[in-house]
Formats: structure tokens, C-alpha cells, sequence
């Protein structure tokens, strides 16, 4: 069974995660979109929302499931079973980015490959960090985020 695990943040979920998601589903068996708690990072929205929208935005995919993990992204892959990692490219200074992190994620994950897909023009510009700082700037988000995402009030 082929299994990959989409590892994130996602603080919020954005199109551009959706959209990515939608188009490996042909490519895995099941796609587990995993997210990374980090202890020492600050985010705006608590875990359990963030798994909440996740659920609901792949709720009518059944190849994909949710999960979150703490420590090494290859570490959990192993502990799972996945032998893929995917990865968004938005542009080169992402390409850089995951270039390393994923040669890295090879060595330490035992042989765990990652599947780069390149980013739909129409999402290139979108980011975690950027819609979230539209949230916080008071301005519309919607549309970067999927319609299950309902931010409502800051917590």
C-alpha cells in the first residue's frame, strides 16, 4: 500500500493545501494529512480546530485521514508505515527549502522519498503565513480558505 503523509502546520488550511491533496490522490493508496505540533512555535489556532477543519475539508475523501505528530516528520512516517512524503512548491525559494529538508528526511527516514507537486498558478501566491496575517490585519480570508474553515473571533 502506498501511503504518504502531507505534514503541516496548518495554521490555517488553505486552497492551495486542498488543492494539492485533491490532485496526489491518484498517486497513493491513502494520503494521511499529518499535523506537526512544534512546542517552541506560537500559533494562531489551537490544535484541536485546526484538526477539526482538516477532518471536515477531507471528509468526502475517504483515502484521506488526519493525524497529527510531534518531533521528526520521518520518524512518525516510520512509526506509520508511509514511505512518501508530499510537498507543495510554490517557487524556487520553497524548491531550496524542501530540497534540503527532504534529503535530509531520506537519510533519517530510511530511504522515505518525497513527491513534489508543483503549486496551480492560481494558489502559488498563498500561504499559511500570509492568510494569517490577513486574519489578523482584520481583512476577508475567504478566499484562501476552504468554506468548511469558519474563523469567526480570534482566539
Amino acid at each position: 500500500m502506498k501511503i504518504a503523509v502531507f505534514p503541516g502546520s496548518f495554521d490555517p488550511i488553505t486552497v492551495g493545501h486542498v488543492d494539492l491533496v485533491r490532485r496526489a490522490l491518484p498517486l497513493f493508496d491513502r494520503i494521511i494529512v499529518a499535523v506537526g505540533i512544534n512546542s517552541t512555535k506560537k500559533y494562531l489556532f489551537p490544535l484541536e480546530q485546526r484538526m477539526e477543519w482538516l477532518r471536515q475539508v477531507f471528509s468526502k475523501y475517504p483515502q484521506v485521514s488526519v493525524d497529527s505528530f510531534e518531533n521528526l516528520t520521518a520518524h512518525y512516517c516510520q512509526r506509520i508505515g508511509a514511505r512518501y512524503l508530499l510537498r507543495g512548491l510554490r517557487n524556487a525559494s520553497d524548491f531550496d527549502y524542501e530540497k534540503t529538508i527532504s534529503q535530509l528526511n531520506h537519510i533519517v527516514g530510511d530511504g522515505i522519498e518525497t513527491v513534489f507537486l508543483i503549486s496551480q498558478p492560481e494558489f502559488s501566491h498563498i500561504s499559511s503565513t500570509i492568510v494569517r496575517e490577513i486574519i489578523v490585519g482584520g481583512a476577508d480570508a475567504t478566499p484562501f480558505i476552504p468554506a468548511e474553515v469558519h474563523i469567526g473571533t480570534l482566539p
